[in-house]
This record gives structure tokens, C-alpha cells and sequence, in this order.
């Protein structure tokens, strides 16, 4: 029998993962990030370590690597399946090798095998990738480590195979992991923020161009590891030349110059200050069983359904008068509130508000795909540009054909994604906004929904910048071929990226320049940079790589819309450029094999699977999707993919023992292989089936927020939220007792302080005003559009005394609010 020592997984078995050191190297806003993954073999027989695992959706993995005793095998990009053959001829004939391959379904997910390890014996996997760091609506720029893989959902009749996922509750994950970042810029480290525990911020340098940081002590693996880095004078262009690499051809994308461009369009603030009126402005929530899972640990009676209510009730105020509106709502089927888009008035905000107030996490699975090709078969309303805002946690397993059908329709509209909660796919949430010309926002940890959505909601409204086109001037015999996907959105404030390939002799000391032009509220603009086509000296391949990286993308996305006419000729020009670049694809994986060990390592192979961190589940409910294998095991992948599933909801029975935390292994759709055909959920404690709960009897009313129950299991409302629920459509507010008890006043104060000549509605929308500024700044973000409304409301009614409502509706409030702070 053997003796058990070390890390062991949830049967009991040692896991030969010990230790994760993660080492970021951030240059302005290019990250590389260098992962070093330690294995050992404490068994008694050879090993096969199988980690899937999650990876930001838009990195270029460009280097892989494995140390064994003194031996170091660096791995090469191959052909997939040719990968997948030499690896299993080499275990099959006792040697060692390592295999890395990035998913069919997903790009942000891999899978690596360390195979024949063997007994007493310890490997090092180094694993290398670079990526562009997002800018945040607040312009902090968002580095994203994923620690947590959540169960991706398979749509039935999605093409696909299948693998295991072994997870563990985030406290019994059996692996450490350090993590350290050293970040440098041309300009000042303004701060560095995160949601997991750092060490203070140390700065290198005097000028604090360079600084470091390293994770805190006890990371728990509940979360991934966001880092928000923040410099001062933020929005500055740049561009950076990097050389070809000398042994590749000249005139191919590595042998010739790249350049890389940034910028940051600013729109005069003659036409910021006027924001759109008019578009159609669609909705679209993820309902399924994961969505009622928490925001976070700190806060577990708020889930992801009930933030993104309230998140929806701040929109639905927001609009402006005269747009269009619609809500769908989706799981396995989806819901939408009206048949097409309506025109928003108080009669259709308010029957929408009574349906989003009923919506629970109660349609099962993640279905998304339906929803988006019957609001894509809506004809576009003209004058009234569609804006999609997609609220999902980003658990799918068909993010390819989401993303693809997004950018089929994106000259019809712009979409702007959500990721919600821990382990939201990057694929999904990053690929659906940049192929629909919107913006990617995750919420994750402490975060508020409502803030991030409202920004993007800010965004939506910015005047449409149409007719982007790019132009460069160069010295004579050189030119750009553009690599980076056209421009098709620009919004103020916000990074535009574009790579170029430099063809032809220039001289280090020539300078050119790129220039964007559009069309802005019907008024011609541009933006131009000059920037000097001097090599910089220490950037490695990484513009290179990234080029590529947006280049195979790009070519895969083709190649799917394609599949059947030509696909064969696309498919091996990603092959070889993933080969020359050393950058991985769909169709591509990297592999390495231990020639030089010797003798052949002997005995059963065994197999052993290193499990990630469990995602939250819903605080009562478990939502279990179970997929029936057709009779015949032997049956081709047609018949799985249209074998029944179904989707059940069960309640964990009490145990005796309350104090047993057993652990659970998640089995999710095999996204690399054809050989598992179970999906479901394992647990080694009882549960009882239940029927299905109707979970639309939901407590009060927006509407009337007086008949809010007392019940001591309903979370105290926000004042804010309760403020924003008695807003009429049209801005204003009614004068009545609900808005005085958010005022911490009687109806009577209110009545006796207002001054004779003005009416009560006016009345009424300048003290919600003055107290939204007074005592609710720190929420600014959330409600300044609907302020914005109420002023404008206030001032179409030219009433009278408006200074003196002010006045009086500070001595009232205890506020010294000026009315032109007020907006009115």
C-alpha cells in the first residue's frame, strides 16, 4: 500500500504541482509575464500531470521550456496534431516530454501535460507570454492573472471536444504560488492597486519611473490576481520601432522592423458636453444558475443577479428621452421584455422596471448564442444607433462562435461587455467588445457593477466617430503594411493600437508619421504622431510578437467564416506564421522531448490530474448539468453532440457533520480532446433533487418603495438606488413620502420648506439634486447621466424662484450647494 506524504488531490492521490512563481515585467503598457511551474514525483511509479488552466484570452504564449536535473529542453511550435503524436510516441516509447496546447473553443484556456515523469524525480516548466494591458475607464491600465477556471457551459449542438477539470475549493488548492511585478514607464508610477493583499510599492528610481511589487503573504486562490497600474499624464501617444530578428527572411513579418502605435484621441469639450440623444440601446443578462453565486466574499447576500437589478434600474433611468430600449434575459432559452425595441417613455420604463425587478438566476444554462442572432434579425431603427450591453459571468464553452457572430453584425452596432465575478472568460468578454467596436469592462472582487457600467453607458452616448481612415508618412522607399484588424470605434480618452510592418532601407535617424482622420459629429478630425524609426534597444521580439499574435487571430477568425471553401490554405498560414513567430494558435502547440535522458523510464504510465480553484457556488443552490453519453460508447462525436442534457437544481442536505468541507471536482466540456464525454458535478456529500422554485415572487417594488418588507432576511436598500427608483422618466421626481424618507425628512418638512411660488415637482427634482451632490459625490459616477436629465428637465420648465428652491432646499438639507454646481 502506498504511504500518502505531501499534496493530495480530492481522491486522495499526490499531486506532483508543488509551486507556481509568476515573475510580471510591465514596459508602459506592454506586460510579460514569466511563469515558472515546479513539479515532483513523491510516487513510486512514472507520471502523466495533465493542468488545464486559464491564461488572459489576448496573450501571445511565446515561449515554453522544461528543466529536468541539468537537462534543458525548450520546446518547439508544431503543427497540432503532429504535436499531439509526437507526444504520445515519445511516452509510449519511455521518454519524457511536455506538451502545451491552447483550446479549440476558447483561446484564454491550456492545457499542459508533463508526461513520464519519472519516480523521485522533479521537473521546472517555464512558460512565457506578453499581452497589451487594457486601459480602465479610469485609466489605470488592468494586468489580469487568472487563478480561478470556471465550468465552461456547452451549448447542446456545439461543436466541440471534451476535457476534465479536476477543482478544489480555493483554501484546499494544493499548490503555492508567488507573484511579483517590476513596472517602468517614460513617465511617474501615479499608485498600484489591486484586489488581492500586496506588499507597499517600492520605487527604484527617483523620478518613480520604476517601481516593484510583490504579492502578500496567504493568497488563497478565491480570486485572480488584478493589477491596476496608474501613471501620471496617462494619455500620451507613443510608438515603438523594434527591429526584425536577423535569422529570419527579410520582407516577412519577423524579419522586417514592426511598429506599434498608441494613441489617445481627445474630442473638443464642445462636443463632449453634448451628449447623444438618440439610439437604440439593448440590454442583454445572463440568467443562468452561476449568476447567483456572490460578487465576493465580503459581501455574499449580494449575488451577481441582484447587482446587476440594480445596475439595470440606474440605466434605465439614465436613458435619455426619445431613444429606443429593449431587455433580454438568457439561460438554456432566453426572455426579452418586448417584442422589438420601444421607444422610452414613463409607460415602457416602468413596465420594464417591474419585469427586471422578478429576474432570478433560474434559466439554467448559458445559451447566449440564441439571444444574439434574434436581436441581430431586428432591423436597425434609423437615426437611433444600436449599442448592446452584454452582462454575463463569462461562463461558456462556445466563445469562438459568440465572438464571430458579434463581428459578423459589428457594422449594425457597438457592443459592450461585462465580465462578472471571478474567472469571467477574457476570450468572451475582451473578443465580443473588440469585434462589436464597444469596450470590455470585469467586475471582480470589491468592485461595484454600477460605476463600471454607468462609464460605458457614457461612452455609448459620445457623439458616433464615422470614416476612420489611417495614412503614413515615411522617408521615401519605405512603407507600412498595416497588421492590427481597421479602426472601427474611437472613444474619447480611450487607446487605439495599431501595428505596422516597415518594408524598405531607412535610416535611424529618419523620422515618420501616422495620422488618424474621422468624422466627429459631422466635423472632420484627426489625430497625428511623429515618432522616429530608430530601433529601441530593449524590447526583445515583443512588438513582433504581439503583431503576430493580432495577425492569428485574425486569420483564424477568417478561416472559421470560411470553413469549407478554402480553409485548408488559411489553416496553414496561421501554421506557419504561429511557427515562424513562435507565438501558439488553435492550430499549433508547442512540444518537447527529452532525447537525452538515457535509458527509457519503465512501468505503467499513471495519470494524475492537478486540480484549479473551484469558483463560488450560489449561496443555497447548486446548479448540476449532467450530459447523458450516447448507449454506444464507441459512437462518433455527431452523436454526442446531440446526446440529451439536461440541468437540474439541487439543495445540499444538511450533514451531521457541519464541519466537513469536502471537496468537489468539477468535470466542464472537453475543450482538447475526444475521449471524455461527462459533464457533471461530484460531491461527496448527499443532496436531494427538488422540484423547480418559483423565484419571481420578488419582495416590493421600485415603483413603491414604501412597501419594502421589514422581513429581516431582506438586505437594507441603498439609498441611492432607492433615491433613483422614484425618478420619472422624464428626470423629474414627485413630491411624495418615499422621497422625503430617502431625505431623512417627514413629507411635512418637505411641504413646509418649499417656497410658495414653485410647484412640486420642481421642488422635489432640485432637493434629489442636492442631495445626490451633498451627500452622495463619492457615487458621482453612478448617478451624474440622470442628474444630468434632471437639470436639463428643470430647466425646460423656466419656473420661477429656482435660486431661491436652492436656498431653500440647503437649509433644508444641511448643504451649501451652489445652482450652478446643480446644472441648473
Amino acid at each position: 500500500m502506498m504511504n500518502f506524504c505531501g499534496l493530495l488531490t480530492e481522491k486522495k492521490e499526490p499531486v506532483p504541482l508543488k509551486s507556481i512563481d509568476a515573475q510580471l515585467e510591465v514596459k508602459d503598457h506592454v506586460a510579460t509575464l514569466v511563469s515558472t511551474l515546479n513539479y515532483e514525483n513523491k510516487e513510486d511509479k512514472p507520471l502523466e500531470a495533465v493542468f488545464v488552466f486559464p491564461l488572459p484570452g489576448d496573450a501571445a504564449v511565446c515561449h515554453f521550456s522544461a528543466q529536468i536535473g541539468k537537462t534543458h529542453i525548450v520546446a518547439e511550435v508544431k503543427e497540432k496534431q503532429q504535436a499531439q503524436e509526437e507526444y504520445d510516441d515519445a511516452l509510449s516509447s519511455g521518454q519524457q516530454a511536455f506538451l502545451l496546447e491552447e483550446s479549440e473553443q476558447s483561446p484564454d484556456i491550456f492545457s499542459l501535460k508533463v508526461g513520464r515523469l519519472p519516480p523521485g524525480e522533479s521537473a521546472s516548466i517555464r512558460l512565457e507570454y506578453v499581452t497589451e494591458l487594457a486601459v480602465q475607464a479610469d485609466d489605470g491600465l488592468r494586468f489580469c492573472l487568472p487563478a480561478v477556471l470556471n465550468p465552461r457551459y456547452q451549448p447542446q449542438g456545439s461543436e466541440g471536444p471534451s476535457v476534465q477539470v479536476t477543482s478544489v475549493p480555493a483554501s484546499l488548492v494544493p499548490y503555492s504560488l508567488s507573484f511579483s511585478a517590476q513596472v517602468s514607464s517614460p513617465r511617474p508610477i501615479s499608485k498600484i492597486e489591486s484586489s488581492c493583499s500586496l506588499e507597499p510599492l517600492q520605487y527604484l528610481n527617483a523620478d518613480q519611473t520604476k517601481a516593484t511589487v510583490k504579492l502578500g503573504g496567504g493568497h488563497k486562490f478565491d480570486r485572480d490576481i488584478e493589477l491596476l497600474i496608474y501613471y501620471k499624464d496617462a494619455h500620451q501617444p507613443s510608438a515603438v520601432v523594434e527591429a526584425g530578428q536577423a535569422s529570419a527572411k527579410p520582407g516577412s513579418l519577423m524579419g522586417d522592423p514592426v511598429v506599434m502605435v498608441s494613441l489617445y484621441p481627445e474630442f473638443p469639450q464642445s462636443v463632449m458636453s453634448s451628449l447623444a440623444t438618440c439610439g437604440e440601446f439593448v440590454f442583454l443578462v445572463d440568467r443562468s444558475g452561476s449568476m447567483d453565486c456572490p460578487m465576493n466574499n465580503s459581501t455574499p447576500q449580494e449575488t451577481r443577479i441582484s447587482s446587476a437589478r440594480d445596475t439595470l434600474l440606474l440605466l434605465l433611468k439614465s436613458l435619455p428621452m426619445g431613444c429606443y430600449f429593449n431587455i433580454y434575459s438568457f439561460g438554456s432559452s432566453f426572455e426579452h421584455i418586448f417584442p422589438k425595441s420601444v421607444e422610452y417613455t414613463k409607460k415602457t420604463m416602468k413596465k420594464a422596471l417591474e419585469k427586471v425587478e422578478k429576474m432570478e438566476s433560474n434559466l439554467g444554462g448559458t445559451e447566449i448564442l440564441q439571444p444574439l442572432n434574434h436581436i441581430y434579425s431586428q432591423a436597425c431603427i434609423p437615426k437611433h444607433p444600436r449599442q448592446l450591453f452584454v452582462f454575463t459571468d463569462g461562463e461558456v464553452g462556445n466563445t469562438k462562435e459568440v465572438t464571430d457572430l458579434v463581428k459578423k453584425n459589428a457594422d449594425s452596432h457597438r457592443c459592450f461587455s461585462f465580465g462578472i465575478g471571478e474567472g469571467a472568460s477574457s476570450a468572451l468578454i475582451n473578443g465580443m467588445a473588440k469585434d462589436g467596436g464597444g469596450q470590455a469592462q470585469f467586475i471582480t472582487g470589491a468592485d461595484r457593477m454600477q460605476p463600471k457600467v454607468m462609464q460605458s453607458l457614457r461612452f455609448a452616448l459620445q457623439p458616433a466617430v464615422n470614416d476612420i481612415s489611417v495614412s503614413w508618412d515615411l522617408p521615401k522607399g519605405v512603407s507600412a503594411t498595416v497588421l492590427s484588424q481597421p479602426i472601427t470605434a474611437i472613444f474619447q480618452g480611450q487607446r487605439s493600437l495599431i501595428y505596422a510592418q516597415l518594408t524598405g532601407p531607412s535610416s535611424e535617424e529618419a523620422d515618420g508619421s501616422v495620422t488618424v482622420k474621422y468624422s466627429l459629429a459631422g466635423h472632420p478630425s484627426q489625430n497625428q504622431l511623429h515618432f522616429n524609426l530608430k530601433p529601441a534597444e530593449d524590447s526583445g521580439l515583443t512588438v513582433h510578437r504581439l503583431a503576430a499574435r493580432t495577425v492569428i487571430r485574425s486569420m483564424e477568425s477568417e478561416e472559421r467564416t470560411r470553413r469549407g471553401h478554402q480553409d485548408e490554405e488559411m489553416k496553414k498560414k496561421v501554421v506557419e506564421l504561429s511557427i515562424q513567430s513562435g507565438v501558439s494558435s488553435c492550430f499549433t502547440a508547442f512540444i518537447a522531448v527529452n532525447k537525452d535522458s538515457g535509458q527509457a523510464v519503465q512501468g505503467p504510465l499513471v495519470r494524475r490530474n492537478v486540480p484549479t480553484d473551484m469558483p463560488s457556488l450560489s449561496r443555497h443552490y447548486n446548479y448540476i448539468c449532467h450530459y447523458t453519453p450516447p448507449d454506444d460508447e464507441d459512437e462518433d462525436e455527431d452523436a454526442m453532440a446531440t446526446s440529451q442534457r439536461s440541468c437540474y437544481k439541487y439543495r445540499h442536505a444538511p450533514r451531521d457533520n457541519t464541519n466537513d468541507t469536502s471537496q468537489r471536482s468539477w468535470y466542464m466540456p472537453s475543450l482538447f480532446r475526444r475521449d471524455n464525454r461527462s459533464l457533471c458535478l461530484e460531491n461527496s456529500g448527499s443532496y436531494r433533487h427538488e422540484e423547480p422554485i418559483d423565484c419571481n415572487g420578488a419582495i416590493g417594488s421600485w415603483e413603491d418603495v414604501s412597501a419594502l418588507s421589514d422581513d429581516d432576511e431582506q438586505p437594507h436598500k441603498d439609498p441611492l438606488l432607492q433615491l433613483v427608483s422614484l425618478q420619472n422618466a422624464s428626470g423629474s421626481w414627485m413630491l411624495h413620502e418615499a422621497l422625503a424618507a430617502v431625505l431623512g425628512k417627514t413629507k411635512e418638512e418637505v411641504e413646509k420648506a418649499k417656497p410658495e411660488l414653485v410647484n412640486n415637482e420642481v421642488w422635489a427634482s432640485i432637493l434629489a439634486l442636492i442631495w445626490l451632490h451633498g451627500f452622495k459625490m463619492d457615487a458621482k459616477e453612478e448617478w451624474e447621466l440622470l442628474a444630468m436629465k434632471a437639470a436639463s428637465w428643470i430647466k425646460a420648465q423656466n419656473a420661477p424662484c429656482v435660486s431661491e428652491c436652492v436656498e431653500a432646499g440647503n437649509k433644508l438639507l444641511g448643504c451649501s450647494m451652489k445652482k450652478e454646481a446643480l446644472g441648473i
